[in-house]
């Protein structure tokens, strides 16, 4: 099925196959294992981590997270730490301070991941598109709507990087 789907978003909890089945009640190698698959195969990846307030967010497991994306997938795969909000289930649990979607927003930045996002912050900085070589917003977003696109055939307008993406 990878070869006619043009990109695949997976969703990643954390990197440990203890917490993976008792959070997820699934198992983790499979999930490593499609994720490494889509890389190979060429075709444009997303990595979704939610972020879970005592469960997924200690610094050190978010450092082993960013640290198995830039050294298994590259730093051209776009990662989301998406804020939790108790809504469904473990509704004992607070929302995802965004200081701890920052601190892992920076953390991943700075390991060279180049586009790196923060989810269900509505007007964050970490919602836009930022050019890898510039720092110029090249896809503004509010919310799920796109604002605005500064784009050329997938080079930032500002500079004339290009950015990793499927843009045909």
């Amino acid at each position: 099925m990878i070869e006619v789907l043009d990109g695949i978003k997976i969703d990643l909890k954390g990197l440990s196959p203890e917490f993976y089945r008792k959070v997820t009640g699934a198992e983790l190698a499979p999930v490593l294992r499609s994720i490494r698959q889509v890389a190979r195969a060429g075709r444009h990846l997303e990595i979704v981590n939610l972020v879970v307030p005592t469960l997924n967010d200690a610094p050190a497991m978010l450092r082993e997270l960013v640290r198995w994306v830039a050294g298994e997938v590259g730093p051209d795969v776009p990662l989301h730490f998406t804020r939790f909000h108790p809504d469904y289930q473990l509704l004992n649990l607070p929302p995802t301070p965004v200081a701890t979607l920052e601190a892992a927003w920076e953390l991943a930045r700075g390991e060279g991941l180049r586009y790196v996002y923060v989810g269900n912050v509505p007007g964050h900085p970490g919602n836009h598109t930022h050019c890898p070589a510039c720092g110029a917003i090249c896809i503004e977003r509010r919310g799920f709507f796109t604002t605005a696109v500064r784009l050329r055939d997938g080079a930032c307008t500002a500079c004339g990087a290009r950015l990793a993406g499927v843009w045909s």
